[in-house]
């Protein structure tokens, strides 16, 4: 029975292909088998529907004779879904005659940010191919108002870095470099196997020169030729305005050394912020409480309030009701882009009096009928 793609991707038959592609893109992150939630199934049967439609010659075949003019398997011929999900994680394989159109976009781009892969990898392969170190993730935490107005934080972690002697090279200082003999100088080693679906080729790094193509005559004796020594390091951190609980602060190339002819990961310090006593923060936005006599809130005053800023004197207007918030404009959280502050809210509670003496409750008898 002949599939309905248009149907499957969730757009009209006279879909143009930019839409076509942003439907696609949206359902592969919903289904995406390596996200929490995600349904491999779906994500099969999305892709097989957008190898067709959203190809233009295919999609005039399928538009003339249906799903069934050309299938196998929806992820081109010859490849299995294995392929593809390696394909879609930026690990390529340098399969023969095999074809993923991810219809002009980056497939990094798509997953990359949710699951780790692709550019986003924390580990493994960095730019051209080069061995990425880890990355690490360390706690640290601020008072309130650190976090609101910014600071500076040292800190000091123990990790793996490049080797002092040898700046990360491996190789003895003085000593000279050799083409390796392993993969010819190239870096690379490729290797074929044969499967039930074919021969596959793969390129990796070369495994005796870490993807360098050389090897050291001598190899460093402080590191033994890796490259990396287990060391203490110091950084001073500059924590923006406005950073928020649970935000994380990006230090590129301060993860761990890779060693030689490898790429430093990256550093990430995760934000933990104590709460205040006086203040509740929502985003940009700053909220207090503040408690007021009846006759205050039915005849008005001024009123002093504490502030991210300091003390501040505010007017009550006359007859303001409990929970009235009063808003302070511009005395919130900054933005971490710089746009401004937020603002500082203000909720009255009116507290009413559960004791009162004989002449205040004659007064109040005679304001009953006015109230």
């Amino acid at each position: 029975m002949s599939k309905d793609y248009y149907k499957i991707l969730g757009v009209e038959k006279s879909a143009s292909q930019d839409e076509i592609k942003k439907a696609f893109h949206k359902l592969a992150h919903k289904y995406h088998p390596d996200k929490e939630g995600g349904d491999e199934a779906k994500f099969k049967e999305v892709n097989e529907a957008f190898q067709v439609v959203g190809n233009q010659e295919k999609r005039k075949k399928y538009d003339q004779f249906g799903s069934d003019f050309e299938q196998q398997g929806g992820f081109g011929g010859g490849a299995s879904w294995e392929d593809f999900m390696r394909a879609a994680r930026g690990q390529g394989g340098g399969f023969q005659n095999v074809n993923f159109d991810f219809g002009g976009f980056d497939m990094g781009d798509i997953f990359g940010d949710i699951f780790g892969f692709g550019r986003a990898s924390s580990a493994g392969r960095g730019r051209k191919g080069r061995v990425r170190g880890n990355d690490i993730q360390i706690d640290i935490q601020l008072d309130f108002k650190e976090a609101v107005f910014g600071t500076e934080k040292e800190i000091r972690l123990m990790k793996n870095n490049s080797c002092d002697v040898c700046s990360g090279s491996g190789i003895e200082p003085g000593s000279k470099m050799h083409h390796c003999d392993e993969c010819g100088g190239r870096g690379q080693v490729t290797r074929v196997q044969r499967t039930i679906l074919g021969a596959m080729q793969t390129v990796t790094a070369c495994p005796k020169c870490g993807g360098r193509g050389e090897i050291p005559e001598k190899r460093c004796k402080h590191c033994g030729g890796d490259g990396i020594v287990r060391s203490e390091s110091n950084y001073k951190i500059k924590i923006p305005p406005g950073i928020d609980n649970g935000e994380s602060i990006r230090l590129v190339g301060k993860g761990e050394s890779a060693g030689a002819g490898g790429e430093n990961g990256d550093l990430y310090v995760r934000v933990h912020v104590k709460e205040d006593k006086n203040f509740q923060r929502d985003g940009e936005n700053i909220y207090t409480d503040l408690h007021l006599s009846f006759p205050q809130a039915v005849l008005g005053d001024k009123v002093e309030i504490d502030t991210l800023d300091g003390l501040k004197k505010i007017v009550i207007p006359e007859g303001t009701q409990s929970h009235q918030q009063i808003r302070l404009k511009g005395l919130g959280v900054p933005h971490l882009r710089g746009l401004g502050r937020g603002d500082h809210y203000v909720k009255v509670i009116v507290d009413v009096p559960k004791r009162i003496s004989r002449s205040g409750r004659k007064l109040l008898d005679e304001l009953r009928g006015e109230l």
